[in-house]
């Protein structure tokens, strides 16, 4: 008798775990990916080093997917960053945690942990067509694609989509897929930029000087959060991943009061009493600017904010300089669009699937990845979670072919 069929729609990571899990228990996998060439987002996340996961205690990591905690816990259980971490070493890339306890691979590259992955599918018997462009189903519930020699119709006895959320569109997620879905009766949320910058006013001195420029092991609080972390000055305002730690929040203040306050902490470290007495130091006659760089061993972009925060004329008292060195305000008016953050999210809702994400809309349909509606902070846990629910999409179709 011949395998059952399973079509892949999305040829990143939560489409290639899918499509590796289905084809290990033996069902004919064909994955369809509408940009040239597979896991160009994957790739890109390699440029910073291809941060996997991390390595917190799970308690902590769940955590960090706010509202979708509850619905994600089981499925991060079953692929849990220790399962990600061996999966990638018996791929044969060695790892290692890093001082923040994010797990890299020891190359610090994607490429040849995707190659790799890909030698594994080929050899399992997974098809890959590129320049598959999903346009949704025909009435008789045939896939159709557009291709360059044309439509193309698919019909398998599943399908897992894995088309990715709205950010980096150039690189193949671009969000078109939700118009289809809400077509089929699938309820979805509003994709929105996370993981994204947000803007600022910035004075044009200021602007023009220290455009680029990091401000480095800070912390930033907002609405009772605080993130550790760096935070890079641009043209528009601010990036980093302090700055992404508390996206969400930032975003949703941002959209409902036109604003929000952000709080630099220069010197997480120090209290203000210590600091308090090392500004105790005598200027003998040198600049404010000169006497921070050296007693406080501040840099320029910092005595910038400094400026930014509280106005030029900072104060010479040792308490109130300690002070606003503690916490200087920085006021956001605006995020980042979505095509440039580096998720998004909204997507699927989670009422209108099963545990095995299987759309109740449409039944043999199964969602993975950002289409779901689910976002955390950079640190590894984007890939971790769009892993996670690559496996149980491909486990929910298991069980409903078996």
């Amino acid at each position: 008798m011949s395998p059952r069929t399973v079509a892949v729609v999305g040829a990143g990571p939560a489409g290639l775990m899918a499509a590796e899990v289905l084809s290990a228990a033996g069902l004919a996998v064909t994955v369809y990916e509408r940009m040239p060439s597979v896991g160009r987002k994957f790739l890109m996340a390699g440029r910073g080093g291809l941060n996997l996961t991390h390595s917190e205690a799970l308690p902590m990591f769940l955590g960090r997917y706010g509202a979708a905690r509850d619905r994600l816990e089981p499925l991060l259980e079953t692929f849990s960053p220790a399962a990600l971490t061996a999966w990638a070493e018996a791929l044969g890339q060695e790892t290692f945690v890093g001082s923040s306890g994010r797990v890299f691979p020891r190359t610090l590259k994607a490429s040849p942990l995707l190659r790799a992955w890909l030698g594994r599918l080929a050899a399992q018997g997974v098809g890959i067509e590129v320049r598959h462009e999903w346009l949704g189903w025909d009435p008789a519930g045939a896939l159709t694609f557009a291709t360059p020699r044309g439509a193309h119709t698919v019909q398998a006895d599943a399908v897992v989509l894995a088309l990715g959320g709205a950010s980096w569109p150039r690189l193949g997620s671009d969000g078109s897929w939700t118009g289809l879905l809400e077509a089929a009766g699938a309820a979805v949320t509003a994709l929105r930029p996370a993981n994204m910058g947000c803007d600022v006013a910035w004075s044009p001195v200021f602007r023009d000087r220290f455009q680029g420029l990091p401000v480095k092991n800070v912390a930033l609080s907002f609405a009772g959060q605080t993130a550790r972390g760096e935070a890079m000055v641009t043209r528009a305002g601010l990036e980093g991943g302090a700055i992404y730690a508390l996206s969400a929040s930032l975003r949703e203040a941002i959209a409902a009061e036109g604003q929000a306050e952000l709080v630099f902490d220069l010197r997480p470290d120090q209290s203000i009493a210590q600091l308090t007495d090392r500004l105790q130091a005598p200027h003998g006659g040198q600049t404010l600017s000169s006497y921070l760089r050296k007693v406080m061993r501040m840099s320029p972009v910092e005595i910038g904010l400094l400026r930014e925060a509280h106005g030029i004329d900072l104060p010479t008292a040792p308490g109130a300089m300690a002070r606003r060195i503690k916490a200087a305000p920085i006021r956001l008016t605006g995020v980042q669009p979505i095509a440039r953050a580096i998720s998004s999210a909204g997507g699927v809702d989670w009422d209108g699937v099963d545990e095995g994400l299987m759309l109740k809309a449409r039944p043999g349909v199964f969602v993975a990845g950002e289409m779901l509606d689910w976002e955390a902070p950079t640190g590894g846990y984007l890939l971790q979670a769009s892993f996670a629910t690559g496996v149980a999409a491909a486990h929910g179709v298991l069980r409903r072919l078996a």
